[in-house]
């Protein structure tokens, strides 16, 4: 899933832009990498053993998002960096990811993602321990860009590896399942966790990464770097690949200073005038060349346009709650950052809920009927926070917990639809697209939800940006409910695991 957090312009934090893919913010025998050349599935336990790492891995990069937050008031304070600087400790990491996605998915196809998921995990690792012990406000900074250079690198090798080792539809659905729900967990454990331990220091708040890392690295050492890797065909083109990488760079940007100075300030306009000159570059080098980027037959996938499709809206729905509740909690409320955390629970719980709920409705239903369920569930649930802005945390939980089970279900089921019908050799690449949506959808939606919240947010604008996202979350489920037909049904509604499993022997 992939969730925004930022705060309107007013206070310290308040520039403070992420987004946030949870990418909940993504295999049969592993190939190096995952690319592959055989379709044996491997012994259960390994497998098993592989969506451990893989799901630790994710719930790391979707604790590393949220968990800053409340860590910069004391980070400021510690190190003097100012309003203007302090929003960049967030920024520098959400800029970066964005930024090296696509770049990162070619890189995974062409050298193996699991090579380029152990690679990440290093540098990751790397990374914290330099932001934990960071004596200046430079060097934090550094840091922080490091970390979402290896997140960039991280996700795409790890949808690729999901997709590579899990080839039958049920034992997919199950994986992407639990992988979401680790995301979504360590992303709305971020808030708690953070603010437990900025009491002893904000340095524990990039310092817990390291374990979880170390473990990750071992684990894929082991369950994963197992076979030979593909053999480099097709060279990268670093032409296209710096326009791409520049594009989403200035995007990204040009984005954060709309949502945070205004969408007519110099840099603003500016970072988005350089977006246009560099995607054009990028579509004339791409009509053009004789190696692209973008392969084309990835281009023309139904599937995957229907999961970027799915993964924009939702971004722009379910995906801004993190970020309309954090302005409800903290700003308009006044709770503290622990007690925010706890409001957070009900959402929580239910998101890790709805994508193994999401799963298991897949064996019964479509993929697209599943996708418009979950899309209804986030709808309604938004209505009723929209409506409930001025009451209790009690009165709120039951839209809480429907926008969660919504947020899972959605999350879980764009991802097995956009990487469906993907060739073995696009894997990762077709991972990136769906994630760089993800964020490009993000940032769009915190520079127009800020407006509407206003300089000074009130329980009136939070209610209604909230009713925005809601009629956002219901354009999706029309758009799912009207294209069943692009996507191809994987099984019958009814079938069975054994159906599954047969329809891959043979």
């Amino acid at each position: 899933m992939k969730v925004v957090i930022a705060r309107p312009r007013g206070g310290l934090g308040s520039r403070a832009l992420i987004g946030l893919s949870c990418e909940f913010c993504g295999p049969s025998e592993l190939m190096s990498g995952g690319e592959g050349a055989s379709t044996q599935s491997p012994p259960p336990s390994r497998s098993s053993a592989a969506l451990v790492v893989l799901s630790v891995a994710q719930f790391t990069a979707a604790l590393e998002f949220s968990i800053v937050f409340v860590a910069l008031p004391s980070i400021d304070r510690d190190l003097q960096m100012g309003t203007v600087l302090a929003q960049w400790v967030a920024s520098a990491y959400a800029v970066m990811l964005a930024s090296w996605l696509i770049v990162a998915g070619r890189l995974a196809d062409r050298f193996g993602a699991a090579r380029l998921f152990v690679h990440a995990m290093a540098l990751f690792g790397l990374t914290s321990a330099v932001a934990a012990a960071a004596p200046t406000a430079e060097v934090l900074l550094a840091a922080r860009a490091g970390q979402g250079l290896a997140a960039a690198l991280l996700q795409p090798a790890a949808l690729g590896l999901l997709q590579a080792r899990f080839i039958a539809p049920v034992d997919r659905r199950r994986a992407f399942g639990i992988w979401s729900a680790a995301g979504a967990l360590g992303l709305a454990l971020g808030a708690l966790i953070g603010g437990l331990l900025t009491v002893l220091s904000w340095r524990l708040t990039f310092a817990i990464n390291i374990p979880l890392v170390v473990a990750c690295a071992i684990g894929a050492i082991v369950w994963l770097r197992h076979a030979e890797h593909p053999k480099p065909e097709r060279p990268i083109p670093l032409r296209a690949a710096s326009l791409a990488t520049g594009t989403v760079l200035a995007l990204t940007i040009g984005l954060t200073a709309a949502a945070d100075r205004g969408w007519s300030s110099p840099e603003t306009l500016l970072g988005l005038a350089l977006a246009v000159v560099l995607a054009l570059g990028v579509l004339t080098h791409e009509r053009r060349a004789a190696h692209v980027l973008i392969d084309r037959g990835l281009r023309r996938a139904p599937s995957l346009r229907l999961g970027a499709l799915a993964t924009a809206l939702y971004m722009a729905s379910m995906g801004s709650t993190y970020y309309l509740l954090t302005v409800l909690f903290q700003l308009v409320a006044a709770r503290d950052p622990i007690a925010t955390g706890l409001a957070f629970l009900p959402l929580t719980i239910s998101v890790a809920f709805g994508g193994p709920l999401a799963q298991q409705a897949m064996k019964l239903r479509s993929d697209t009927a599943v996708l418009a369920a979950g899309f209804a569930l986030g709808a309604v649930g938004l209505v009723g926070l929209a409506i409930t802005t001025t009451s209790s945390l009690a009165v709120m939980t039951p839209a809480l917990v429907l926008t969660g089970l919504g947020n899972g279900a959605v999350f879980t089921t764009m991802f097995v639809i956009g990487t469906r019908d993907t060739p073995a050799d696009h894997r990762s690449s077709a991972g990136a697209l769906l994630t760089t949506t993800q964020y490009v959808s993000s940032a769009v939606a915190l520079g127009c939800l800020v407006l509407v919240l206003g300089a000074q947010p009130t329980s009136a604008s939070t209610a209604t940006a909230l009713a925005l996202t809601a009629a956002l979350a219901a354009l999706g489920g029309g758009i799912a409910l009207a294209s069943p037909h692009i996507i191809r049904a994987e099984h019958p509604p009814g079938a069975t695991a054994e159906d599954d499993n047969r329809g891959q022997k043979t």
